[in-house]
C-alpha cells in the first residue's frame, strides 16, 4: 500500500499541512521539523503523487526543453545538468529536438504547451523571434538558453560568445599565427558573436581578415564533423592557406583536422586548430583538441535554478546571465599531449 502524507504526519505527531509544506520546500517550517519529515519520508520511501499535486495546485511539475540536436555533446551535457537540478525538486524534464528545423521546433513547442508544462526552456533555431506566445498558452513562462534574441524581452542563460571568439583567436595569435581563418556558424546569436570576437581580435593585432578566410556553414550542431571537413577543404584550396583555424564548435574542428591530415599536412605544425565546447573526449582524439570551455554544466545548473524560480513566480523582469568561458590548451595548438 502506498505511503500517504497523513501516514507520515501521524508517525511524527505533526499536521498534514506541515508535511505538505516540507514537500513543497516552504520556508516557514523550522529546520528541525524539516529534517524529521524528510528523514521519515526517506525511511518509508515516500513517493509523491505528482498527478494529485498537479490537480490541487494547477501545476504539472514538469519542465520542457527544446534543443536543436539531442545527441550533440553540448546539449546532452546541458540537459543532464538541468535534469539534476530539477530532479532534486521533484520536477520532471521532458526533452524534444527541433533538428534545426523551425517548423519542427514550432510543433514541439505546441506539443509541450498542450501537456501543460510549468516552464519552457529553448535553444531556438528560428531565424527571428518576436514572441513564443504566438504558438500557445500565454501563461507559460519561458527561458532562452545558448541562443539569444536581443530584441526579445526574455530570460536568457548562455555564454559570453564575443569573449569566446576573442579568447580563441588571441590564443592562436599568441602561438605566433598570422593567417587565421574561421569556420563559422550562421543565423544564431553564438555564431554572430563568435565571429565578432574573432574579427575584434584580428583588428586589435592589425592582422589581415580576408573575406575568404571566413567560411559560414549551416547545421554545425547535428552535422558538425562532416561540415567542418567540407569547409576545411575549401580553405586548403586557397592560394595562401591559413596557418590556424578557429572553429565554431568542437565537432567542426574534428572534421577540419581530419581534412587537414588527409591532405598530408601536420597539426599543429602546418595548421593549428581550436574549437569551442571542450567535449569530454577531446583529450583522446588523434590530435587532442584545444577548446574554449563555456561551462556547459554550470549553464545547466543556472538554467535549472532560474526555471524553478519561474515555476513559482513567473512574473519577473527578464534577466540575462552569461557564464564566462575558459581556455583549455591541448596538442592541436601546440600544447603538450595530456591524458
Amino acid at each position: 500500500m502506498a505511503v500517504r502524507l497523513k501516514d507520515i504526519a501521524r508517525d511524527l505527531g505533526v499536521s498534514v499541512v506541515t508535511v505538505s509544506k516540507v514537500l513543497r520546500g516552504n520556508s516557514d517550517i523550522g529546520e528541525e521539523t524539516r529534517k524529521r519529515v524528510l528523514k521519515r519520508m526517506k525511511e518509508l520511501n515516500y513517493q509523491p503523487n505528482m498527478l494529485a499535486r498537479g490537480l490541487a495546485s494547477g501545476k504539472t511539475y514538469t519542465v520542457g526543453l527544446v534543443v536543436p540536436d539531442l545527441v550533440h555533446p553540448f546539449f546532452a551535457e546541458f540537459a543532464k545538468s538541468l535534469g539534476g537540478v530539477l530532479r532534486a525538486s521533484n520536477r520532471a524534464l521532458i526533452l524534444a529536438s527541433s533538428e534545426e528545423d523551425p517548423e519542427i521546433e514550432r510543433q514541439e513547442i505546441r506539443t509541450l504547451l498542450r501537456r501543460g508544462i510549468d516552464v519552457l526552456l529553448i535553444a531556438s533555431c528560428q531565424p527571428s523571434l518576436r514572441n513564443f506566445y504566438e504558438l500557445g498558452d500565454e501563461r507559460t513562462p519561458y527561458l532562452l538558453f545558448d541562443r539569444n534574441f536581443p530584441h526579445l524581452a526574455a530570460h536568457f542563460v548562455g555564454s559570453d560568445d564575443v569573449l569566446v571568439g576573442e579568447m580563441a583567436t588571441r590564443h592562436l595569435i599568441e602561438r605566433g599565427h598570422k593567417r587565421i581563418a574561421h569556420i563559422a556558424g550562421q543565423s544564431t546569436s553564438p555564431a554572430h558573436d563568435r565571429l565578432r570576437g574573432y574579427k575584434n581580435m584580428l583588428a586589435e593585432h592589425r592582422l589581415p581578415a580576408p573575406e575568404n578566410y571566413v567560411v559560414p556553414c549551416d547545421h554545425l550542431e547535428e552535422a558538425g564533423v562532416a561540415t567542418g571537413h567540407k569547409a576545411m577543404q575549401k580553405l586548403l584550396k586557397l592560394d595562401q592557406r591559413p596557418d590556424a583555424v578557429f572553429c565554431y564548435n568542437d565537432p567542426t574542428a574534428i572534421g577540419a583536422i581530419e581534412a587537414t591530415l588527409e591532405a598530408g599536412l601536420r597539426v599543429p605544425e602546418d595548421i593549428a586548430f581550436i574549437g569551442c565546447g571542450n567535449m569530454r573526449y577531446n583529450d583522446y582524439l588523434r590530435v587532442p583538441l584545444s577548446s574554449i570551455d563555456h561551462g556547459t554544466a554550470e549553464l545547466g545548473r543556472i538554467a535549472g535554478e532560474l526555471a524553478l524560480e519561474l515555476a513559482g513566480k513567473p512574473e519577473q523582469p527578464p534577466r540575462s546571465i552569461l557564464v564566462p568561458p575558459t581556455l583549455v590548451e591541448r596538442a592541436s595548438t601546440g600544447a603538450r599531449k595530456a591524458r
